[in-house]
């Protein structure tokens, strides 16, 4: 800690003395699952947390589990960033086996029981420098829904909820504790339908216009496409509606693909051209295709500028006291995991093959834009990072090498362990929202950064 300057210690402190009421937060959005734009429960014990503490709450028309709460005035503006909801069956109690809490149902195996009381507890630190007048402008929380289905802030964006933010803030429950310097993944998600005539497979085949035919040759043609593409773009589709009975020739039919890439302006391009092989398989099988973007989401631009701070705060703060029971703990949890699959997805953040010798991650690695190019997952604060400088950091909430949307992911999630993460993750944002208060050279450089990064290109929501 002798490594803070007072106001950041002050800031440090603060967030230790409502620990408890972070802790209550956490554990009482993991014991409520709540699906995306179902998340009533954990946003309503947000906004009320929020009042207590003095912030203003702005509600956001036609999303009831969106919401918008600020203290302060002036410049600068910052906006950080909150997510609440769960993913579909992944129920789990804090165990070290596979165990579900009820069989089916939804568990917060992505940690954002974590993430968005993670970054209340920094909006709240920050609105207390504002209010002793260590800092001065409009500090912001974003409760945003639905990002595992990868609209919230897409729709947040479309009703001028980030309008007027200098620079936005996140993080994210992960394997290792880092700054992230690399973009994920832009990601279209298309629906593409077929309509022909159905007929008798055998008596009038001769009648029948086969949409399941259409679908078929759709996905052949994309095969043949993937050749074809840029190397950092990939296509994933499933069959969500293949037609009935055998013998009745489908009158209509369902595919559904993913369209991912390191830069949106890729995976646009591949898109175009999804969309020339469906148009070509309804000619060949005399069908008629339609097609419906389920959602669209940005890569993320990393903003250094601002990046670089939350490395040094990161660091500076020191990372999770974990002691023998946590580690006991994320070692069961890792036992039904190869190490060479441990391996594989520590490297992405860590950069660091080896580094699965331990398991949890202890210090703050910060060179990971060297190794990879890319988070292989797609994330909605990538349009954010579009429209303002942003910067976020990956805390490791579950043990090393093992995955997000996972049991074990889950289990960490509602544990000690997981938690501890998460003080991490509030005390950096809060630290580098300070900073970045108080310089507002820093404001315009992290801006002009983001000008010179997007060069030409013109942000347009996918939704």
């Amino acid at each position: 800690m002798s490594n803070l300057d007072p106001n950041k210690q002050m800031t440090v402190d603060y967030i230790d003395s409502i620990e408890k009421e972070l802790r209550d937060i956490s554990d009482q959005i993991w014991s409520n699952p709540e699906l995306q734009y179902k998340e009533y429960f954990a946003s309503n014990l947000h906004k009320e947390y929020l009042k207590s503490k003095g912030f203003r709450i702005e509600e956001v028309d036609g999303m009831d589990t969106a919401f918008i709460a600020f203290f302060g005035s002036g410049e600068p503006v910052m906006g950080i960033l909150g997510e609440y909801d769960s993913l579909a069956g992944l129920s789990q109690k804090v165990s070290t086996v596979k165990e579900p809490v009820t069989e089916g149902a939804p568990g917060h195996g992505c940690g954002h029981n974590l993430l968005g009381t993670g970054a209340i507890g920094a909006a709240v630190a920050v609105k207390k420098m504002i209010e002793d007048g260590k800092v001065g402008g409009t500090v912001k929380y974003f409760g945003t829904p639905a990002e595992e289905d990868l609209s919230g802030k897409i729709y947040m964006i479309d009703k001028g909820c980030f309008d007027g933010i200098d620079c936005a803030f996140s993080w994210h429950p992960f394997d290792i504790n880092t700054p992230i310097r690399i973009p994920t993944l832009a990601n279209y998600s298309i629906k593409f339908r077929f309509r022909g005539i159905s007929a008798h497979a055998a008596q009038a085949p001769q009648n029948g216009r086969s949409a399941l035919d259409a679908v078929e040759l759709m996905n052949v043609g994309c095969n043949y496409l993937r050749e074809h593409i840029f190397d950092s773009c990939r296509l994933h589709y499933s069959i969500t509606d293949g037609g009935g009975a055998p013998n009745i020739v489908p009158a209509f039919a369902e595919v559904w693909y993913y369209v991912r890439g390191v830069k949106m302006e890729h995976v646009q391009s591949v898109f175009e051209r999804v969309v020339d092989v469906a148009k070509g398989a309804a000619l060949m099988t005399s069908t008629q295709m339609e097609y419906e973007i389920i959602s669209g989401v940005y890569d993320y631009i990393p903003n250094n500028a601002l990046t670089d701070v939350l490395s040094e705060n990161m660091k500076a703060i020191g990372t999770q006291k974990y002691n023998d029971k946590d580690i006991q703990f994320a070692k069961a949890l890792t036992k039904e995991i190869s190490k060479s699959d441990r391996s594989m997805v520590a490297n992405v953040l860590s950069g660091n093959l080896n580094i699965i010798d331990k398991y949890l991650h202890t210090g703050v690695t910060d060179d990971t834009v060297v190794q990879n190019n890319c988070i292989p997952l797609s994330l909605d604060i990538g349009d954010i990072s579009y429209l303002v400088p942003t910067a976020q950091c990956s805390c490791s909430v579950w043990p090393i090498g093992v995955s997000a949307h996972t049991w074990q992911s889950c289990s960490s999630a509602g544990s000690d362990m997981g938690f501890k993460a998460m003080l991490l993750a509030s005390k950096s944002i809060a630290c580098t929202v300070v900073d970045v208060m108080n310089d507002k050279e820093l404001v315009k450089k992290a801006k002009e950064e983001l000008v010179e990064t997007k060069g030409d290109f013109i942000y347009k929501p996918i939704l």
